[in-house]
């Protein structure tokens, strides 16, 4: 595996980084056994609060350098970067603010016999994060930061197109204090990371990246008891029944869509649209698209930069083709200048074809017309995916129903764009299990230990 910095915008490697040696990786794993050994049981929750707001606080302080790096190193539009920078340094505030109540240790009421009970909350030990290219510090921080608060050790492998924002982060960590072999990044192979699962001294996996993926880990996971969290992709779907402002859903739909040049997991990816409301919404849709230029992500006015490489982009042209060949219709953009994608709108992909059921990781949107409610939560659902979804009504009693009736991991009513460091993150289905963020994510790895004292 090949560790490389190559600005997609303009084709230039930037720099190449060497792959971590077999037995330095050997050395980084002892380490971090021995420092959430030490360290991380040792340490209590104020001490490494107190160093996450930190890490939290540097994120801020060197914003303007972290999101140039972001910028350069997979095409995000700078004022992206800029969001997700801030995003990072709240998360790993909040995890600092909450840790001392979701760490608390439970007491149990016994039902019979004298003395206690009580469940506390002991870290579980080193944890791998296999991380991916679209958010490099939104990512880790959600899954780091918790981690570090409970006391488990982290071990960072970063996209192989991430090394440099992966180095900045192990940078701030250590500049914060945390003590080392609490953080460590690991520019390893494949091969290595299987290594790295099936060492006894490495109690759990969380991997955000594709299915292929999740499935190969989990596998290996499985195989040698490992917990494993997976954040996978998805085919987020966007229902529109009712609207007293169709402007302004379409409007939400291509900023959500748009969202890190519409390389986000969880964005809103096909519109499924009532009727009555098709044919004006694909319209006013086409147009907004079709308004948006792919342009320099280093402008502050960029609302969609570059695909994040070369592979990526070719990626979503064999899509894009694929869905033509089988009968889709490109209402708006559908070009395409090196790593640019034009922001794209594709109607009436056939329910048989295979790319009906493939995520399209960039800035195309797919819209599908329901005859009522109940077909629309039919196509909905009609995925091998569970991730996120969207449904705008005006029905408060409807809108409670399709909630429950869309089998994913969230659910947003009438908005986009509405992640908050408290809201728990994840899916079903294909697109994984466990929770990051918010409360669910804040304990995934933590050994939830039963004290019982006559």
């Amino acid at each position: 595996m090949s560790y490389a910095v190559i600005n997609p915008a303009t084709g230039e490697k930037v720099a190449e980084y060497p792959e971590i040696t077999d037995s330095a990786l050997d050395a980084a794993i002892g380490s971090a056994y021995a420092a959430t050994r030490d360290w991380g049981r040792a340490s209590t929750v104020a001490e490494r609060a107190a160093l996450m707001t930190k890490v939290g606080d540097l994120h801020t302080e060197r914003r303007d350098e972290l999101a140039a790096a972001l910028v350069e190193e997979m095409g995000k539009p700078l004022s992206h970067a800029y969001a997700e920078i801030d995003f990072a340094a709240d998360i790993y505030r909040y995890h600092a603010e909450i840790a001392e109540a979701e760490l608390a240790d439970e007491p149990i009421e016994l039902r019979g016999g004298e003395g206690s009970a009580i469940i506390r909350s002991a870290p579980l030990g080193v944890i791998l994060g296999i991380m991916p290219w679209n958010f490099p510090f939104y990512q880790v921080a959600r899954f780091a930061g918790p981690n570090v608060m409970i006391g488990n050790s982290v071990l960072l492998k970063p996209a192989p197109q991430c090394p440099h924002t992966g180095e900045m982060i192990q940078k701030i960590y250590d500049d914060a204090g945390v003590p080392a072999g609490m953080f460590q990044m690991i520019l390893a192979s494949n091969e290595q990371i299987s290594t790295v699962i099936a060492d006894p001294r490495v109690q759990g996996v969380s991997l955000t990246g594709s299915d292929r993926a999740g499935s190969a880990v989990a596998e290996q996971a499985g195989r040698h008891l490992k917990k494993v969290v997976l954040e996978l992709g998805g085919t987020d779907p966007f229902v529109v029944l009712s609207t007293n402002d169709l402007d302004q859903v379409v409007a939400d739909l291509v900023s959500a869509r748009l969202d890190n040049t519409g390389q986000s997991c969880n964005a809103p990816k096909r519109a499924i649209v009532i009727a009555e409301l098709y044919e004006e919404f694909t319209a006013k849709l086409a147009v907004a698209m079709g308004n948006v230029t792919a342009s320099d992500p280093t402008q502050e006015d960029c609302e969609a930069g570059a695909m994040s490489s070369t592979i990526a982009a070719d990626r979503l042209q064999a899509q894009v083709d694929r869905a033509t060949a089988a009968g889709g219709q490109i209402a708006a953009g559908g070009t395409r200048d090196g790593n640019f994608f034009a922001p794209t709108v594709i109607t009436g992909i056939p329910r048989a074809s295979d790319i009906y059921y493939e995520e399209m990781f960039g800035p195309v949107a797919l819209v599908y017309s329901a005859k009522d409610e109940a077909e629309a939560i039919e196509i909905a659902n009609d995925t091998r995916y569970g991730l996120g979804s969207y449904v705008y009504t005006t029905d408060p009693e409807q809108a409670e129903r399709v909630a429950n009736a869309i089998d994913a991991g969230m659910v947003f009513v009438n908005c986009v764009l509405a992640d908050g460091v408290e809201l728990p993150f994840g899916g079903v289905k294909g697109s994984g299990f466990g929770r990051e963020m918010g409360r669910l994510g804040a304990t995934e790895f933590v050994n939830k230990k039963l004290i019982r004292t006559a």
